[in-house]
């Protein structure tokens, strides 16, 4: 059963506008970009860092994660290969959650950020004190939540999963007869409800970039290049999600890139995903899904606002300065790792890593 509670209606409205304030970085010159590169290369050098960056990051980041020895990844990956490298500083590009991510995998070491100001949708749609009451109010119920949450949502969960094991975890639980409590994308949750059959309370957030797709527009543009596999992330509605050939996270739909037969993929992700879907397959085409149409507009047009804070200037600065530090509480770092911890280990019994498979085909 796929139950929505009058208690958990999420009002996004005022999170959508803060998204339409944001003020992207302005374009660089470029040779000030050369010299922002070079400097970076320097500075990660000298202050032992190594620098880990979000696929829906820009290019220039992506580039110089690469090109440093750092990683570009999902949230969680991001923060296990912090743990793993030997320097002593993360320096996280994405949105504030993944520092929070990196500083519960590695409270030992420093966590800083290029910008604090980046946020995600899904996580302030998802307050914790308000999340908290209402997992007391269901204590039937095992609580599992979604990678993109702050420190203090996961701390009061049972379960943190990321988008490729959470169908796994889910049927898992459910053949154990558990009842679900699931936060906060709606669509994600909607999705593995219709996969596993669970018994799911869904808190109802979503992310302001996959909310966009359209699947009328999708159709349209399907119909011109029927040759075209699509490539679905799960955050998306359910409409959209009906038309892939594919739903996946981020890392399986880069993967697809190379693992499908086809020359041209329309992908319903965040368009930032482009930078490493071109290096895997330079010779494929890609198409960003529609997030508008006739009498639609969007906001944030297929890339994250918050992302896009993520800029050469604020990351040199970073360096430069040792600002924008994350700061988790112990006691709630500790709590938080241990549901991340059992995501870990369901994933390790399975010997898939928590970047596992995608769905191909999915249920209509």
């Amino acid at each position: 059963m796929n139950t929505a509670h009058p208690s958990i209606i999420v009002d996004d409205s005022e999170i959508r506008q803060q998204a339409l304030a944001v003020q992207r970085p302005q374009p660089l010159t470029e040779e000030r970009r050369q010299q922002l590169i070079a400097r970076i290369k320097q500075l990660l050098k000298e202050k032992n860092a190594v620098l880990v960056a979000h696929y829906y990051t820009d290019d220039d980041l992506q580039m110089l994660a690469d090109e440093t020895g750092g990683c570009v990844s999902d949230s969680l990956e991001m923060a296990r290969f912090g743990h793993a490298h030997p320097a002593s500083t993360i320096v996280v590009a994405g949105v504030r959650f993944m520092g929070e991510t990196a500083k519960i995998l590695n409270p030992e070491k420093q966590v800083l950020m290029p910008t604090l100001e980046a946020e995600c949708s899904l996580d302030l749609s998802c307050p914790a004190d308000s999340f908290r009451a209402f997992c007391d109010e269901h204590p039937d119920r095992t609580v599992v939540v979604y990678a993109n949450t702050s420190a203090e949502v996961k701390a009061r969960a049972d379960w943190v999963v990321t988008s490729s094991i959470a169908t796994k975890i889910v049927r898992h639980l459910h053949e154990k007869g558990e009842k679900i409590l699931w936060a906060p994308d709606r669509y994600l949750g909607g999705y593995i409800q219709k996969v596993t059959g669970a018994d799911m309370l869904l808190w109802q957030g979503s992310c302001i970039v996959h909310d966009e797709f359209k699947a009328r527009e999708l159709i349209k543009l399907h119909s011109r290049y029927p040759d075209a596999a699509v490539l679905v992330h799960p955050e998306s509605p359910l409409d959209v999600i009906n038309q892939a050939d594919l739903v996946g996270s981020t890392t399986e739909i880069i993967r697809a890139a190379t693992s499908m037969k086809n020359e041209t993929f329309i992908v319903a992700t965040d368009r930032a995903i482009f930078y490493k879907m071109k290096q895997a397959a330079p010779d494929k085409h890609f198409i960003i899904a529609p997030t508008g149409g006739t009498g639609a507009s969007c906001g944030s047009c297929a890339h994250c606002p918050w992302m896009a804070l993520n800029s050469l200037e604020n990351l040199a600065h970073t360096l430069e300065q040792g600002v924008n530090e994350i700061q988790v509480d112990p006691g709630i770092g500790k709590q938080a790792m241990v549901s991340v911890k059992r995501m870990l280990d369901f994933a390790q019994s399975l010997k898939t890593p928590a970047t596992g498979e995608a769905n191909i085909a999915s249920p209509a």
